[in-house]
């Protein structure tokens, strides 16, 4: 649920930031994704009789800030933080669905879509010109990335 705050905000962040029409519209439609992700997820989570991170608010304000400073660089590189992010969210969903219960259909099934579409956001990314981002920014957004899934299991 976390991630998916952090990457409606970072799309929007993104979209907000380019001056490029087509990638505007391009940011949009991959938010419009991702905004289902966190409806399912918070579906779920009530399913679930659990609650969502506490830090909600610093996660959306990260993102947004993210995605709106990659935007302000250019498209390339707006087009490589989606690429970036996307694949660590890629890894990310396929250790959920490595320690997710092997008979919890639902939760594998919200997961697995949510995958797909992240793959499927990278590779679109990839294809429009996207460039790799610099091993610093990386390493910061891996760093950043535990302690957004760690954080979000505690608050």
């Amino acid at each position: 649920h976390a991630g998916e705050i952090m990457a409606q905000a970072l799309y929007t962040g993104q979209a907000t930031g380019t001056d490029d029409p087509e990638l505007r519209e391009q940011l949009q439609r991959a938010r419009t994704e991702e905004e289902d992700h966190l409806r399912w997820c918070e579906a779920r989570l009530r399913e679930l009789d659990s609650r969502p991170s506490l830090l909600a608010p610093l996660w959306y304000g990260a993102g947004w800030s993210m995605g709106f400073l990659a935007a302000r660089r250019g498209r390339a590189s707006n087009l490589g933080l989606v690429v970036a992010v996307e694949n660590q969210v890629e890894e990310h969903l396929n250790s959920h669905l490595d320690e997710l219960p092997a008979d919890d259909d639902r939760s594998r099934a919200i997961v697995a879509q949510m995958r797909d579409d992240e793959v499927g956001h990278a590779a679109k990314a990839e294809e429009l010109g996207a460039e790799k981002l610099p091993m610093p920014i990386r390493l910061a957004m891996g760093v950043f990335s535990k302690v957004l899934t760690r954080g979000a299991l505690w608050i």
